[in-house]
């Protein structure tokens, strides 16, 4: 399967971007005060976003490595 250049740079565009906020948003979840129980444990709350978190780290790595090879085939045959 091929996928066009624009394609390809939207989904690497994708990628850094999910990464960019949801590295924003971990650094906020651990800040939170709903995040940590009085006894320094983690909440529901916590454990919920942070789940969360993983996965969407998880996706917007894996689409932005398709982005990427999808930009790296696209020069190649450009060329």
């Amino acid at each position: 399967m091929r996928i066009s250049r624009g394609t390809s740079l939207f989904l690497l565009a994708f990628g850094v971007w999910s990464w960019i906020i949801w590295i924003t948003f971990a650094k906020n979840l651990w800040e939170s005060d709903r995040a940590w129980a009085p006894d320094g444990s983690p909440t529901a709350y916590f454990v919920v976003h942070a789940v969360l978190t993983v996965v969407s780290f998880v996706l917007g790595t894996a689409i932005g490595v398709l982005g990427w090879r999808g930009v790296r085939t696209t020069s190649k045959v450009s060329s």
